[in-house]
Protein backbone atom coordinates (compact mmCIF):
# COMPACT_ATOMS: atom_id res chain seq x y z
CA UNK A 1 0.00 0.00 0.00
CA UNK A 2 1.43 3.42 -1.01
CA UNK A 3 0.55 6.66 -1.96
CA UNK A 4 -0.95 10.39 -0.54
CA UNK A 5 -2.94 11.27 1.79
CA UNK A 6 -4.22 15.24 2.04
CA UNK A 7 -4.54 15.75 5.49
CA UNK A 8 -6.23 19.30 7.40
CA UNK A 9 -3.48 19.11 10.13
CA UNK A 10 -5.56 20.97 13.12
CA UNK A 11 -3.91 23.76 15.20
CA UNK A 12 -1.95 22.71 18.60
CA UNK A 13 -0.22 19.76 16.48
CA UNK A 14 3.17 19.47 14.97
CA UNK A 15 3.55 17.95 11.35
CA UNK A 16 5.63 15.20 13.55
CA UNK A 17 2.55 15.07 15.40
CA UNK A 18 0.10 14.51 12.33
CA UNK A 19 2.85 11.44 10.93
CA UNK A 20 3.03 9.43 14.72
CA UNK A 21 -1.13 9.91 14.71
CA UNK A 22 -1.66 8.15 11.23
CA UNK A 23 1.26 5.20 12.15
CA UNK A 24 -0.53 4.90 15.37
CA UNK A 25 -3.68 4.08 13.21
CA UNK A 26 -1.88 2.70 10.34
CA UNK A 27 0.48 0.78 12.36
CA UNK A 28 2.70 1.49 8.92
CA UNK A 29 6.30 2.82 10.15
CA UNK A 30 7.07 4.18 6.73
CA UNK A 31 4.68 7.60 6.80
CA UNK A 32 6.18 10.91 6.22
CA UNK A 33 5.01 14.73 5.80
CA UNK A 34 5.78 17.41 3.07
CA UNK A 35 6.32 20.88 3.94
CA UNK A 36 6.35 21.72 7.76
CA UNK A 37 3.20 23.56 10.00
CA UNK A 38 4.02 25.10 12.59
CA UNK A 39 1.78 24.31 15.68
CA UNK A 40 0.19 27.96 15.47
CA UNK A 41 -0.77 26.65 11.48
CA UNK A 42 -3.39 24.88 10.61
CA UNK A 43 -4.90 23.34 6.68
CA UNK A 44 -3.43 21.59 3.91
CA UNK A 45 -0.26 18.71 5.13
CA UNK A 46 0.30 16.36 2.30
CA UNK A 47 1.37 13.12 3.77
CA UNK A 48 3.04 10.21 2.00
CA UNK A 49 2.26 6.73 2.68
CA UNK A 50 4.66 3.80 2.26
CA UNK A 51 6.80 3.97 -0.48
CA UNK A 52 5.32 7.05 -1.64
CA UNK A 53 8.14 9.02 1.17
CA UNK A 54 10.44 8.31 -1.67
CA UNK A 55 8.63 10.71 -3.79
CA UNK A 56 8.23 13.82 -1.86
CA UNK A 57 11.24 15.39 -4.04
CA UNK A 58 9.56 15.21 -6.91
CA UNK A 59 5.82 16.81 -5.32
CA UNK A 60 5.67 20.64 -6.81
CA UNK A 61 6.75 22.51 -3.93
CA UNK A 62 5.06 25.73 -4.56
CA UNK A 63 2.08 27.06 -1.38
CA UNK A 64 -0.60 29.23 -0.83
CA UNK A 65 -1.73 30.38 2.91
CA UNK A 66 -4.56 32.74 3.85
CA UNK A 67 -3.31 35.04 6.91
CA UNK A 68 -5.04 36.64 9.19
CA UNK A 69 -2.90 39.95 10.46
CA UNK A 70 -4.14 42.10 13.39
CA UNK A 71 -2.48 45.38 13.26
CA UNK A 72 -1.06 47.86 15.93
CA UNK A 73 1.43 45.77 17.68
CA UNK A 74 4.13 43.80 17.10
CA UNK A 75 5.72 40.17 18.65
CA UNK A 76 9.02 38.93 19.36
CA UNK A 77 7.93 35.85 17.11
CA UNK A 78 5.76 37.63 14.69
CA UNK A 79 2.24 35.94 15.55
CA UNK A 80 -0.01 35.75 18.45
CA UNK A 81 2.16 33.28 20.43
CA UNK A 82 4.98 35.95 21.41
CA UNK A 83 5.74 38.23 23.81
CA UNK A 84 4.80 41.81 22.44
CA UNK A 85 7.37 44.12 21.62
CA UNK A 86 5.90 47.01 20.67
CA UNK A 87 2.65 48.59 20.45
CA UNK A 88 0.76 51.85 18.06
CA UNK A 89 -2.47 53.92 18.67
CA UNK A 90 -1.92 54.34 14.98
CA UNK A 91 -5.32 53.31 13.13
CA UNK A 92 -4.58 51.78 8.91
CA UNK A 93 -6.80 52.04 6.54
CA UNK A 94 -8.15 49.86 3.72
CA UNK A 95 -6.42 51.80 0.60
CA UNK A 96 -3.33 52.46 2.68
CA UNK A 97 -3.19 48.50 3.57
CA UNK A 98 -3.48 47.66 -0.46
CA UNK A 99 -0.72 50.72 -0.89
CA UNK A 100 2.11 48.35 0.71
CA UNK A 101 0.62 45.18 -0.56
CA UNK A 102 2.02 45.23 -4.04
CA UNK A 103 5.81 45.84 -2.13
CA UNK A 104 5.56 41.65 -1.48
CA UNK A 105 4.82 41.17 -4.99
CA UNK A 106 7.72 39.01 -7.45
CA UNK A 107 10.72 38.44 -5.92
CA UNK A 108 11.60 40.06 -2.62
CA UNK A 109 13.78 39.49 0.46
CA UNK A 110 13.04 38.45 3.74
CA UNK A 111 14.64 37.97 7.01
CA UNK A 112 13.69 34.75 8.35
CA UNK A 113 11.99 35.53 11.83
CA UNK A 114 14.10 34.21 14.61
CA UNK A 115 11.78 32.08 16.60
CA UNK A 116 12.02 29.42 13.19
CA UNK A 117 13.45 26.02 12.69
CA UNK A 118 15.93 27.40 10.17
CA UNK A 119 19.74 26.36 10.72
CA UNK A 120 22.14 28.44 11.45
CA UNK A 121 25.57 26.87 12.17
CA UNK A 122 23.91 23.29 12.84
CA UNK A 123 21.47 25.56 15.35
CA UNK A 124 17.68 26.32 15.25
CA UNK A 125 17.39 29.78 15.45
CA UNK A 126 14.53 29.35 17.60
CA UNK A 127 17.22 27.29 20.10
CA UNK A 128 18.94 31.33 19.81
CA UNK A 129 16.22 33.18 20.61
CA UNK A 130 15.66 30.91 23.52
CA UNK A 131 18.85 31.69 25.15
CA UNK A 132 18.60 35.17 24.71
CA UNK A 133 21.44 35.15 22.31
CA UNK A 134 21.51 37.61 18.99
CA UNK A 135 22.54 36.12 15.61
CA UNK A 136 23.23 37.54 12.09
CA UNK A 137 20.51 36.60 9.90
CA UNK A 138 20.84 37.49 6.40
CA UNK A 139 18.14 38.05 4.18
CA UNK A 140 16.65 35.31 1.76
CA UNK A 141 14.93 36.10 -1.55
CA UNK A 142 11.61 33.88 -1.97
CA UNK A 143 8.80 35.10 -4.81
CA UNK A 144 5.62 35.67 -4.07
CA UNK A 145 3.54 34.62 -6.90
CA UNK A 146 0.32 36.19 -5.66
CA UNK A 147 -0.41 38.63 -2.79
CA UNK A 148 -4.46 39.75 -2.31
CA UNK A 149 -6.18 41.06 -0.08
CA UNK A 150 -9.26 39.22 1.08
CA UNK A 151 -10.73 41.12 4.07
CA UNK A 152 -10.18 44.22 5.98
CA UNK A 153 -12.18 44.92 8.93
CA UNK A 154 -11.20 48.46 10.01
CA UNK A 155 -12.71 48.95 13.33
CA UNK A 156 -10.41 45.48 14.49
CA UNK A 157 -8.27 46.51 12.21
CA UNK A 158 -7.29 43.08 10.97
CA UNK A 159 -7.33 41.71 7.89
CA UNK A 160 -7.23 38.63 5.68
CA UNK A 161 -4.31 38.00 3.08
CA UNK A 162 -3.88 35.67 0.40
CA UNK A 163 -0.28 35.11 -0.88
CA UNK A 164 0.82 32.12 -2.97
CA UNK A 165 4.38 31.76 -3.05
CA UNK A 166 7.64 29.77 -2.92
CA UNK A 167 9.13 27.62 -0.95
CA UNK A 168 11.05 28.36 2.09
CA UNK A 169 8.48 32.06 2.22
CA UNK A 170 8.03 32.53 6.16
CA UNK A 171 4.47 33.88 5.91
CA UNK A 172 4.86 35.20 9.63
CA UNK A 173 7.57 37.65 8.12
CA UNK A 174 5.24 39.05 5.86
CA UNK A 175 2.50 40.04 8.17
CA UNK A 176 5.12 41.68 10.43
CA UNK A 177 7.36 43.28 7.55
CA UNK A 178 3.42 45.30 6.34
CA UNK A 179 3.43 46.18 9.74
CA UNK A 180 6.59 48.01 9.62
CA UNK A 181 5.58 49.20 6.18
CA UNK A 182 2.57 50.67 7.69
CA UNK A 183 4.50 51.99 10.74
CA UNK A 184 1.85 50.98 13.27
CA UNK A 185 3.14 46.69 13.62
CA UNK A 186 1.35 43.74 12.68
CA UNK A 187 1.57 39.94 13.60
CA UNK A 188 -0.29 36.67 12.69
CA UNK A 189 -3.50 35.87 14.73
CA UNK A 190 -4.03 32.94 12.15
CA UNK A 191 -2.49 31.06 9.23
CA UNK A 192 -4.36 28.49 7.00
CA UNK A 193 -2.12 26.57 4.56
CA UNK A 194 -4.89 26.60 1.53
CA UNK A 195 -2.10 24.45 -0.83
CA UNK A 196 1.00 22.72 -1.29
CA UNK A 197 1.56 21.58 -4.69
CA UNK A 198 -1.37 19.82 -6.14
CA UNK A 199 -3.04 19.43 -2.59
CA UNK A 200 -5.60 21.63 -2.24
CA UNK A 201 -7.88 23.07 0.83
CA UNK A 202 -11.33 21.66 -0.12
CA UNK A 203 -9.91 18.40 -0.51
CA UNK A 204 -8.11 18.19 2.85
CA UNK A 205 -9.71 15.12 4.92
CA UNK A 206 -9.72 16.21 8.96
CA UNK A 207 -6.81 14.12 10.70
CA UNK A 208 -9.84 13.27 13.43
CA UNK A 209 -11.40 11.63 9.88
CA UNK A 210 -8.62 8.51 9.97
CA UNK A 211 -9.88 6.55 12.48
CA UNK A 212 -8.80 3.09 11.31
CA UNK A 213 -5.94 1.55 8.23
CA UNK A 214 -9.13 1.03 6.27
CA UNK A 215 -10.10 5.08 6.30
CA UNK A 216 -7.01 5.73 5.53
CA UNK A 217 -6.65 2.82 2.82
CA UNK A 218 -10.12 4.69 1.36
CA UNK A 219 -8.68 8.28 1.24
CA UNK A 220 -5.28 7.22 -0.67
CA UNK A 221 -4.46 8.80 -3.53
CA UNK A 222 -2.50 7.46 -6.65
CA UNK A 223 1.45 9.28 -7.16
CA UNK A 224 -0.07 8.86 -10.96
CA UNK A 225 -2.39 11.93 -9.63
CA UNK A 226 -0.35 14.14 -8.20
CA UNK A 227 2.91 13.42 -9.84
CA UNK A 228 3.20 16.54 -12.11
CA UNK A 229 5.61 15.29 -14.49
CA UNK A 230 5.32 13.31 -17.78
CA UNK A 231 4.35 9.80 -17.85
CA UNK A 232 5.61 7.18 -20.45
CA UNK A 233 4.09 3.51 -20.76
CA UNK A 234 6.33 0.90 -20.62
CA UNK A 235 6.13 -2.58 -22.15
CA UNK A 236 6.39 -6.19 -20.59
CA UNK A 237 9.83 -6.41 -21.99
CA UNK A 238 10.71 -2.82 -20.30
CA UNK A 239 9.23 -3.51 -17.48
CA UNK A 240 11.66 -6.69 -16.68
CA UNK A 241 14.82 -4.62 -17.92
CA UNK A 242 13.99 -1.63 -15.48
CA UNK A 243 13.36 -4.27 -12.72
CA UNK A 244 17.29 -4.97 -12.90
CA UNK A 245 18.32 -1.05 -13.16
CA UNK A 246 18.85 -1.42 -16.92
CA UNK A 247 17.96 1.51 -18.98
CA UNK A 248 15.26 1.27 -21.89
CA UNK A 249 14.93 3.09 -24.87
CA UNK A 250 14.12 6.54 -25.57
CA UNK A 251 10.94 8.38 -26.46
CA UNK A 252 10.52 11.27 -29.09
CA UNK A 253 9.51 14.33 -27.71
CA UNK A 254 11.16 14.22 -24.04
CA UNK A 255 12.90 16.70 -22.60
CA UNK A 256 16.97 15.84 -21.99
CA UNK A 257 17.79 15.02 -18.18
CA UNK A 258 14.10 15.54 -17.40
CA UNK A 259 12.28 13.27 -14.76
CA UNK A 260 9.64 11.36 -15.98
CA UNK A 261 7.24 8.74 -14.50
CA UNK A 262 8.00 4.86 -16.11
CA UNK A 263 3.98 3.25 -15.94
CA UNK A 264 3.15 -0.02 -16.27
CA UNK A 265 -0.47 -1.76 -16.40
CA UNK A 266 -1.81 1.73 -14.94
CA UNK A 267 0.47 2.16 -11.71
CA UNK A 268 3.60 3.89 -10.97
CA UNK A 269 6.82 1.35 -11.99
CA UNK A 270 9.69 3.57 -11.69
CA UNK A 271 11.17 7.39 -11.65
CA UNK A 272 13.19 7.89 -14.78
CA UNK A 273 14.92 10.36 -16.25
CA UNK A 274 16.38 11.03 -19.84
CA UNK A 275 19.84 10.65 -20.26
CA UNK A 276 21.20 10.93 -23.88
CA UNK A 277 19.26 8.41 -26.11
CA UNK A 278 18.01 6.10 -23.18
CA UNK A 279 15.59 6.33 -20.42
CA UNK A 280 17.74 5.42 -16.95
CA UNK A 281 15.92 4.53 -13.97
CA UNK A 282 16.37 6.34 -10.66
CA UNK A 283 14.36 4.84 -8.22
CA UNK A 284 11.41 1.34 -9.09
CA UNK A 285 8.64 1.02 -7.37
CA UNK A 286 6.77 -2.52 -8.64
Amino acid sequence: MFGFLNVYKPTGMTSHDVVACLRRVTKIKQIGHTGTLDPFAEGVLPICIGKATRLIEYLADDKAYIATVQFGKSTATYDLEGEVTSQSDKKITESELLGVIPDFDGEIEQIPPIYSALKLNGKRLYEYAREGKTVDIKPRKVFIEKIELLSFDEAAQSAEIYIKCSKGTYIRTIGHDIGQKLECGAYLTKLKRAQAGDFILKDAIPLESFTSKETVVENLTSPLEKLLLEKVIISDDEYEKIRHGMPISMREGLNSEAFIILVYKDELAAMAYVFGESIKVKKVFL
